[in-house]
This record gives C-alpha cells, structure tokens and sequence, in this order.
C-alpha cells in the first residue's frame, strides 16, 4: 500500500525541499540574479587554497597554473549542459540523470557517488575549521571536529530559504577578508610575484604534460560542485523574454561559472604557499598547504598578532559556515533522495542531515585531511566518469543523435528502471580510470588516468546509445494527462492537478495519471512524489505496448480507457521544444 502519510510529509517544503521531484513555480519564487549570488556564495570553501598549494609545492607553479587552467576549461564545457537542464526544467542532478542514461533505479548510483562527495568535502572543510580553533584558541582537534559538525545543523533543516540568507550577507565580508591582504601583499611587495612565478616546487620545475595532467587531476575532485551549484540554480524562475538576459548571466556565473572563481581560488593557494616557504617561514615545509597557516601568515606579516589571529580565526569559520551548510544541505538530499526510492519511507530531510553529518565527523576523526591529495585524486576518478556521461547524453545523445529524448524524463513510471547507456558509460570509464591510477598500465599512464575517465565516457555514452537504439530510455511515451507538460516559452508548466493519493495540488511536471480509476471510473491523477513512496505498484500505468522507448515514436498517445489526447498532441511526450508540437518528434 502507498505510504500517504510519507507522501504529505514529503511534500511539506520546510522539510522536504523538493529532494527527489522537480521544483514547482510556486517555490520558485527568489530572482535570477538573487539565485546565482546565492549559488556562488557556497564556493567560499577553503579546500581550493590547499588543493592549489598542494600541486605547487610538488610540481612548481607553472605546471600547477596549467594544471589548474585545464581542469577548469573541462569542467566548464562538462557542466555547462548540466546547468542548463538543471535551471530549464528545475530538476537536481539526480532527476537530470534518470533520464540521461540511468533509468528510475539507476541513477541511485550517481546520487551516492555526490552523497559520498559531500561527506568528504564536509570533512575536509571541517578540519580546517578545527585547524583554525586550534591554532587561534587551543581548542583540540577532536572538540574542533565536533564544533564545526554541529555548527551548521540549526542552518541546514531550513533549507534553501535560510542558505539564500546565509550567503547573501556573509559573501561580502569573507571576500574582503580572503582577497584585500592578497592584494595588498601584491602591491607592496612585488617581489613576492617574482617568487611565485619562479617557484619550481619538487619536481624542479621543468614545465610537462605528465606534470601538468597529474595537477589538474587533483583539481577535477571539485567537479561533483556543480551538483552543488544545481541544487541552487533548480530554483531559478522560468525564462522569459523579460529576464533571458539575467537568467543566461546567473546560470552561467553560478552554474559552471563557479569553476572561474574556484581556479582563481587555487592559484592564490599556489601563490600563499609560496609566500610561507619564501618570505615567512622556509622551514614550514607540507604545512604550507594547510588553509589555516596561508591565512594566519598573511596576516600576521601585515598585522600585530592578536588582530591577525581574529582576523583569520573569522575568516576560517564564515568560509567553512558557508560551504558545510551547502554540503550537509545537498547531502542530505542526496541520501533522502536514495532511501526514500529504495525503501518507499520519508523519514524526513532532518534524519538525513545528522546521517551526514555523522560520516563527515567520522572522516575528520580519520583524519581524511592528511590525505587530501590522495583522496581527492583517486575520487577525480569516478567523479569524471559520471559528470562526462550525464553531460555527454545530453549533447550527443539527445541533441546530436536524437536517441535519448530531449525531455529529462524523471517520474516512476515513465522510465525503465535501468538504462545500460549510463550504467555500462559509468563502469566502463571507472574500471579504466582506476586501473590506470593504479599503475596496472604502467608509471607513464598513471598521471593520465582522469583523462582516461574522460574519454572513455565521451565515447562509450554514444556507443551504447546506438547499440541499444535508445529503447531503454522511455517506458512510456505519454502520461495520459491532455495538457502540455510545458508552456510556450518551453518552461515546465504551471497548470496545478490534485493528487488523488495525497489529496495535495501538485503543478504539470509532477503528475501522471493514476492507473486506478475513481469510484465513478473517472480519471485521477496521481503525484510522482506519491508514486516514489507507493510499494504496491497500484498507480503505476502499464508500459505502452508495441512502441520503442526512444525518441522516436509517431504514435499518437491515449488515455486510459483508450481516449485520444487532445487533438493527439498535448499528452505526447514532449522530444522537441514545445512550440514544434504537432510535429513528428525525430
């Protein structure tokens, strides 16, 4: 039996925050540009500065900058598509990759590869919170630990709303905080420039591909940030003719943009490291990388200690506020959006929340930060394998070959549980990738491995698109409802339908019609999110006998009972931009 209760809880908004069905216009309710400063807000984490001190000190500063450079024009170009259905249709990235390449079930585990991303970044952000309570007030580590876990808890259960605060008024004064001292230094110290750009690190600085490659390995750990951007531009407004300008401009700063500033980001690590081991403290030697040492030298080489110390100590817990909120937040969307498709319960978003927060704590007690370029290293890995192969549907699979329906299909029901396109991409790429990293290729291949990643899902996406004719992509074609799923501007409508199960009002893109009838035979509709939490299968339609499940169909979709949709266009499932409806989709 569906689990109704579950369902209203789910809906509640304070508590739910839409973690596992798209974000209707009524929430939707901040602008454009309000939305992408909240969205990058969520970058002030601090981990850049060490990823960025920690390629330098091994590979000097050229290879680092180049290494950096590269890893940011990739990331760029993955999550450019991916932003792009994320704020279109308003869907997270889990929704997104149901219906590129995953199936229903499927892209369970993309969504467990960003939960586990979450976890870990909050670990690593968190120990440099605790790095920073020690250094200024003695506070253990341990006791740090603690602290910077618990910090965040009253901020995240609000959810979207109390981040939207959160990041409005803090961005400003850590921006002060982390980038006048640099300049500064700049200005009236230009020798320091002259160090930084000379630095040869470990490697001697001999400027190489190898070199270059294995810095911008480190750096693609932080791809998975875009789901984190995602989880904020879902909520962008639909674009118009008025706002196309603003919404184009949010959703590229926000979305893929963030990788400009978290590169610039890496570079002043680069550039701090080198200012500790040149001008403050040659014998500082690895501690170099670690965010609270660049900050607090800065500081201190402009500052009477006890101003430095403050200084530093503020600017270390609003960084790590604002990025551990973010964490916890989409991790915890994450982990609900997992256990309530596998188990058919909504124990709530707030149960998720300490879920995470409990593997983050347990990373720090690990002390997961001593390996930060291991692990984010070997995770760069996977983390590519799944980015490339969302992003490559999209542009080959559903723009180029027209294989995979240019609609992110998301609802139970309308799609087959598992789709081998993203499941064989994704296991593919990683098998190669980690082999590679391994060493199983050989020490010239190893640098290559992400790379390797890469390519491999760029190229086997399409592949097992063509193999399998696109047929595992669609279970069925219509949802039965005679009203468009999208307006004429091609943003997902607003027109609102009750659900039978739930007796809630959910808008278009939530809702299908119910495979049971009401008590009169007429037709009733029922909510994805109710259909997520339902464990009978009872309103769940029956697949469209005799029709391929790609993009491809002509048929003409029906109602239940056999009753033709309206002039036979407005419950199709929608291939093509809206505005073309009528049209045979290709």
């Amino acid at each position: 039996m569906p689990r109704a209760d579950d369902a209203r809880a789910a809906a509640e908004d304070s508590l739910e925050d839409y973690a596992f069905r798209f974000v209707p216009r009524s929430f939707r309710r901040w602008s454009a540009v309000s939305i992408g400063g909240t969205a990058l807000g969520s970058i002030a984490f601090l981990a850049d500065f060490s990823i960025g001190a920690s390629i330098g000190l091994q590979n000097g500063t050229a290879n680092a900058m180049l290494g950096i450079l590269l890893a940011s024009v990739i990331i760029f170009l993955v999550g450019v598509p991916l932003a792009f259905y994320a704020a279109k249709y308003n869907l997270d990235l889990d929704l997104i990759a149901r219906g590129s390449g995953f199936g229903y079930y499927g892209s369970i585990i993309t969504t467990v590869i960003f939960a586990g991303f979450t976890c870990i970044f909050f670990a690593l952000e968190g120990a440099i919170m605790a790095q920073g309570l020690e250094a200024v007030v003695g506070l253990p580590l341990p006791i740090g630990y603690l602290v910077s876990t618990v910090v965040v808890v009253p901020i995240v259960i609000f959810g979207m709303r109390a981040l939207e605060r959160l990041h409005f008024w803090t961005t400003p004064l850590w921006l002060a905080l982390a980038l006048l001292p640099v300049i500064w230094i700049v200005l009236t110290q230009p020798d320091t420039v002259s160090d930084f750009l000379g630095f040869p690190g470990e490697s001697g600085g001999k400027v190489s591909f190898s070199a270059i490659v294995a810095s911008s390995a480190v750096c693609f750990a932080l791809t998975p940030q875009l789901a984190e951007q995602i989880d904020f531009i879902r909520v962008m407004p639909p674009r118009t003719v008025a706002n196309r300008k603003s919404w184009w401009a949010a959703l590229l700063f926000s979305g893929p943009g963030w990788v400009i500033f978290s590169g610039t980001k890496q570079v002043i690590g680069v550039f701090l490291a080198v200012f500790l081991v040149v001008k403050v403290d040659p014998t500082i030697g690895d501690r170099a990388v670690e965010p609270v040492k660049q900050f607090i030298g800065m500081y201190q080489s402009l500052l009477p200690d006890w101003i430095a110390l403050a200084l530093a100590l503020i600017l270390i817990v609003i960084a790590q506020v604002k990025i551990n909120v973010t964490n916890a937040y989409s991790g915890s969307l994450a982990w609900s959006n997992v256990y309530t498709r596998v188990k058919k319960r909504y124990p709530g978003r707030t149960v998720f929340v300490l879920f995470n927060l409990a593997i983050a704590l347990a990373l720090m007690l690990m002390d997961v930060f001593s390996l930060i370029s291991f692990v984010l290293s070997l995770y760069a890995n996977v983390v590519m394998a799944w980015l490339v192969t969302i992003s490559a549907d999209i542009v080959l699979n559903k723009y180029l070959l027209k294989l995979s329906p240019r609609f992110p299909e998301f609802r139970r029901g309308m799609l087959h549980d598992w789709n081998p396109v993203g499941l064989v991409s994704v296991g593919l790429a990683s098998l190669l990738s980690l082999a590679c990293f391994a060493g199983l290729f050989g020490p010239s291949l190893q640098p290559f491995s992400v790379l390797i990643a890469i390519g491999v899902a760029v190229v086997v996406t399409p592949m097992t698109a063509i193999a399998t004719r696109g047929k595992f992509y669609l279970r069925r074609r219509s949802d039965g409802i005679p009203t468009p799923i999208l307006d004429d501007d091609g943003n997902p409508s607003g027109e609102r339908l009750r659900c039978h199960v739930t007796g809630y009002m959910f808008e278009r893109p939530d809702m299908l019609v119910s495979a049971e009838r009401g008590p009169n035979g007429e037709v009733q509709y029922v909510s994805s999110l109710a259909l997520t939490l339902d464990d009978s299968g009872r309103y769940v339609l029956p697949p469209t006998p005799d029709e391929p499940s790609g993009a491809g169909s002509t048929k003409e979709p029906t109602l239940p009972g056999g009753k033709r949709t309206r002039d036979g266009r407005a419950g199709r499932y929608p291939g093509r931009d809206p505005r073309e409806r009528g049209r045979t989709p290709r």
